[in-house]
């Protein structure tokens, strides 16, 4: 049967195809494709980045599929319907059948910052489930975070977090080994600084069970160019949640607005150039949270009361980057009159926002090279 319509012949289908692909050829993304080899890095996504939408891991897999992508990173437990053992080997098999590593993730494992719940008990308790969690799925890593930049206000200090984030590491160590799960600590929401990443892991007992999840754009909010932070933390990497930042200086000192891969000000043809360097065998996943500002305040002078020990040639650095940027208007979603009409709409509006912003991400990590798959 031929599946050329009987309205137009051979001639014009052929003719109508070659335009069409000329123009696919002609775009942005398929130009900047031409010029890149693959990089032989697997490409993957956050389920954070699409958050609004509520997805079970079942319909993140679905979606990860859609999008040809060969790693899905699972950052939350609650996005499991389950933590029974058969339920968690049968998501791994459909993971496995649809050519789609897994790598999980949870949240505060210090039980003296100022996000630690007990939701899932103790701090060692929460650390030893996630542990199971993520051999069950086949995940070779667990990436856990300390806690947010309010955890460097508290008494101590982020000096004394760190260490009681490491004293619970070190209580789950043997564990973690057993189960060939290594720990990966993330640069969490202004919390540590790269080489406060570092010092938490080596406070813990080193890299024979522990690395670290790099966020690129978390970097930017703890006075750092994510270049910098991929050189310090890039060795001990295990795996990722990157997305893109525009930055630019403000009356107070900067202001960071996080966007899709591509978008912002991040060098990530150097970035991964030198990724592949330091982190071989290392997943990108995008993270996008985007459309929000956020003013980083280091000209006041309490703020550096919490950042006592940031070295000057990291802020100068930092500074000359922002020097680059210029305001951009954060995104908002569409605001009517109070209603379960309205209210359906900016849900809406929002989903289809962060679906947008990942699915750019994931096409322009494409063109540049990256992810196994077509």
């Amino acid at each position: 049967m031929s599946i050329i319509p009987q309205s137009q012949n051979r001639r014009d289908f052929l003719k109508t195809a070659a335009v069409g692909a000329a123009t696919l050829a002609a775009s942005p993304l398929a130009s900047l494709a031409a010029h890149h080899k693959n990089k032989g890095i697997k490409l993957g996504y956050d389920n954070f980045a699409v958050r609004a939408m509520n997805w079970m891991v079942e319909d993140h897999l679905k979606y990860s599929e859609k999008l040809g992508i060969d790693s899905l990173f699972m950052s939350d437990l609650n996005h499991f319907k389950s933590f029974d053992k058969n339920y968690l080997t049968d998501v791994r098999k459909k993971a496995d059948d649809l050519g789609i590593d897994i790598h999980v993730g949870t949240w505060s494992i210090c039980p003296t910052s100022v996000t630690f719940k007990d939701d899932w008990g103790t701090a060692e308790e929460h650390l030893r489930l996630s542990i199971r969690v993520a051999e069950n799925l086949g995940s070779p890593v667990i990436r856990v975070v300390l806690g947010n930049r309010d955890d460097r206000k508290t008494e101590g200090g982020i000096m004394a977090r760190i260490k009681d984030t490491a004293k619970v590491c070190r209580a789950c160590r043997s564990q973690a080994m057993d189960a060939g799960v290594k720990i990966a600590m993330e640069n969490h929401a202004g919390d540590m600084q790269a080489r406060e990443v570092v010092m938490l892991i080596e406070e813990a007992g080193g890299s024979d069970y522990m690395g670290a999840n790099l966020d690129a754009g978390n970097a930017s909010w703890t006075l750092e160019d994510p270049l910098e932070n991929l050189e310090v933390m890039g060795k001990y990497a295990l795996t990722t949640s990157l997305r893109d930042s525009a930055i630019w200086p403000s009356e107070n000192g900067t202001t960071v607005q996080w966007t899709a891969m591509g978008q912002g000000m991040v060098d990530w043809e150097k970035y991964f150039d030198r990724f592949q360097e330091l982190c071989p065998d290392v997943p990108v996943h995008i993270e996008t949270i985007s459309g929000f500002n956020r003013e980083i305040p280091f000209l006041q002078d309490d703020f550096w009361e919490f950042y006592s020990d940031a070295k000057p040639a990291t802020l100068a650095r930092y500074i000359r980057w922002a020097r680059n940027g210029v305001p951009r208007e954060p995104w908002k979603a569409p605001v009517g009159p109070k209603s379960d009409v309205a209210s359906h709409d900016a849900d809406k509006a929002t989903q289809d926002y962060q679906k947008a912003q990942i699915e750019e991400s994931i096409r322009y990590c494409k063109s540049i090279g990256l992810g196994l798959k077509g």
